[in-house]
C-alpha cells in the first residue's frame, strides 16, 4: 500500500507553487531594466527575497514531509496474517509512510526469520503463539497480572506480554496486545455434560477419565504445537480435519470433549448444541493479536498507530472480515473498510 491521496496532493500543490514561483523569478530578471527606469529597484530586490524565502520554505517543508524508506509489512500463509498485513500497512500510509506488503512467507519461523534479516519491518502474530514459540519453558497465562506489593514473599508472576517481551531477540519489539481478540483454543461438552460442568476450572479434576477430539480453525495464523490446557491431561487425544467432524464425534459419543484450536466465532455453527466451557482462570494461555517490529524503523507517531490498531481490533472483527475475504472480497479492501470505519 503507498500513501494517501492527501500525500499526493500536497505534492502536487508544491508542484506548481514552485512552477509559479520559477516565473515569477523570471518576470524579476527579464523586467530589471524598467524597473530602474521607474525608480523600484529596492521594490524589486524586496519582492525577490520574499520568493527566494518561500521558496526555501517550500524546499524545508518538501523535506519534511518525506515519507522515508519503504516500511514492508510482512505475513504468514494464512488469511488472518494476511489481513493483518494489510491493517497494519493500510494504518501506517495514513502517518504518511510508504508501505507494501510481502505476503505468504510461509510458517511463523519463515516469517520471524524474514523480520529478523531485515526483509521486512513489521508482522502480524498472537501473544501467546509467539512466547511459546520464542520460550517453550514460558510459564505466563495471563494477559495482566495484578500483584499484591504488600505481600514480599508471594512469587512473582508475568503476563504473558511481559515474559513475551524478555523472549524476544534483541532488535525486535511489540506493541500492544488488543485486548478485544480473544485467539485461543476452547474446549466443548455436549449439553448435557455441560449441565454439570461450565468452566475448564471445574472439568479439571476428570480431564484424566476423558478422550478429548482435536480441530484445527480454518484460516488462523498457525499455532506452536498442541494446545496447552493447565492442570488438565487428557487421558488421549484424537485428531479431527474440521470443526465440523470434531461436534459430530462429540455428539455421538466418540470423545467426550473436543478442543477448538481457537475461537468459535471463525468457524459459525461449529458450537451448536455444545457448550463452550468458560476459561476466565486462563488454563489456556492468552492469545491476543499484535504486531512484532523492528526497533529503531518506526517512529513514535507510527508505533502509536500500530497501538491505536490493537485498541479498535476485535475477535468479531477477525471473523468478520475473514468471512468476506472467503466470499471473494479483496484483502486490501476489506482492510481498508475497517481502517476507515475506525477513524484509523
Amino acid at each position: 500500500m503507498t500513501s494517501d491521496p492527501s500525500s499526493r496532493a500536497r505534492t502536487a500543490t508544491r508542484y506548481i507553487l514552485v512552477v509559479h514561483i520559477a516565473r515569477c523569478m523570471q518576470f524579476l530578471f527579464t523586467t530589471e531594466g524598467w524597473c530602474r527606469r521607474m525608480g523600484l529597484a529596492a521594490s524589486r530586490r524586496m519582492l525577490a527575497r520574499v520568493v527566494v524565502v518561500t521558496a526555501l520554505g517550500l524546499a524545508v517543508s518538501c523535506e519534511s514531509d518525506n515519507p522515508g524508506p519503504t516500511i514492508a509489512v510482512g505475513a504468514g500463509d494464512s488469511m488472518e496474517s494476511n489481513l493483518l498485513a494489510q491493517i497494519y500497512a493500510g494504518a501506517l500510509a495514513r502517518t504518511g509512510a510508504r508501505t507494501s506488503v510481502t505476503a505468504d512467507l510461509g510458517s511463523r519461523a519463515d516469517y520471524l526469520a524474514a523480520l529478523d534479516a531485515g526483509t521486512v519491518t513489521v508482522v502480524g502474530d498472537h501473544s501467546g503463539e509467539l512466547l511459546t514459540f520464542l520460550n517453550p519453558d514460558a510459564r505466563a497465562l495471563e494477559p495482566e497480572v495484578t500483584t499484591d506489593k504488600a505481600d514480599k514473599s508471594a512469587p512473582v508472576r508475568l503476563s504473558v506480554t511481559e515474559e513475551l517481551n524478555r523472549s524476544l531477540p534483541e532488535g525486535l519489539a511489540v506493541s500492544d496486545p488488543a485486548d478485544g481478540t480473544d485467539m485461543r483454543a476452547r474446549v466443548l461438552l455436549t449439553e448435557a455434560a455441560g449441565k454439570d460442568v461450565r468452566s475448564l476450572g471445574a472439568l479439571a479434576p476428570r480431564c484424566g477419565e476423558i478422550q478429548a477430539g482435536v480441530a484445527p480453525v480454518p484460516g488462523v495464523v498457525q499455532t506452536a504445537g498442541p494446545v496447552r490446557i493447565s492442570g488438565c491431561d487428557f487421558a488421549a487425544t484424537r485428531p479431527y480435519p474440521d470443526a465440523t467432524a470434531l461436534r459430530k464425534a462429540l455428539l455421538d459419543g466418540e470423545i467426550q470433549a473436543g478442543i477448538l484450536a481457537g475461537p468459535p466465532a471463525l468457524v459459525p455453527g461449529a458450537t451448536d448444541g455444545l457448550t463452550v466451557l468458560a476459561d476466565n482462570d486462563y488454563a489456556v494461555r492468552a492469545e491476543n493479536v499484535l504486531a512484532v517490529y523492528r526497533k529503531g524503523l518506526l517512529d513514535d507517531r507510527q508505533i502509536k498507530k500500530l497501538n491505536y490498531v490493537s485498541g479498535e481490533l476485535t475477535t468479531d472483527d477477525l471473523a468478520e472480515m475473514t468471512r468476506k475475504v472467503g466470499e471473494g472480497a479483496a484483502t486490501t479492501e476489506v482492510a481498508r473498510t475497517w481502517l476507515d470505519n475506525h477513524a484509523l
